[in-house]
């Protein structure tokens, strides 16, 4: 499911860049497999559950395998959102210029660079690794505040690309809450691997240095 997803947001990416239906209709159309695998994943874990009475790691992750499928599937969504809105608007050669000044192909690809990861860090149970998307999120944030910024002040100079612009800026919304499930992604996998409970400690702390 994890690669599913990541190929789901990849081919998202790369529609988007080069106005690519076919491909976007591909990512629209693959969205049933992601569903189907969210089902498939809750059922058996939650038989494992039934069947065995899991307890210590076990049951760990048991339930961080939960939580990272609902935040999969989420992404799933996203990325199927954005192949949408490929198909709906047929994003104009003209429009690169202006996905340039946003960064968007920077924010991509920070984005698939943490869910990556955070995938490899499951795999290999590293919680140093799964810990370092903590950081490169903040990337994800700046981008999307300045590109608000960017598409009010392009809407202005240009007002018949006001709906684009509100397109776009729900894409960049949808890039950066990916960037928030896969921040949970990779809490559940340290989670999982240590006992660590990172969800509310890290804003508490994210809060405190705000202040």
């Amino acid at each position: 499911m994890w690669t599913l997803v990541y190929e789901q947001l990849d081919n998202a990416y790369k529609s988007l860049l080069e106005t690519d239906i076919e491909l976007a209709a591909q990512v629209a159309a693959r969205e049933k497999r992601v569903n189907a695998f969210e089902l498939k994943i809750d059922s058996d874990i939650e038989d494992f559950i039934a069947l065995y009475n899991p307890v210590a790691v076990d049951l760990r992750f048991s339930l961080a395998m939960l939580k990272i499928n609902n935040n999969l599937e989420r992404i799933g969504d996203y990325a199927d959102s954005i192949a949408r809105f490929v198909i709906r608007t047929e994003p104009q050669p003209a429009d690169r210029e202006l996905f340039e000044r946003l960064k968007l192909r920077e924010m991509y690809e920070t984005a698939l660079n943490m869910l990556k990861t955070t995938m490899e860090s499951l795999e290999m149970q590293d919680i140093a690794k799964a810990k370092s998307v903590f950081e490169i999120d903040e990337t994800l944030d700046n981008i999307n505040d300045k590109a608000i910024d960017t598409l009010v002040a392009y809407a202005t100079e240009h007002p018949e690309a006001i709906r684009l612009c509100m397109e776009l800026a729900g894409i960049f919304r949808k890039l950066e809450r990916t960037g928030d499930h896969i921040n949970n992604l990779a809490e559940e996998t340290v989670f999982y691997i240590d006992a660590e409970v990172l969800k509310h400690r890290r804003n508490a702390l994210k809060d405190l240095d705000a202040e």
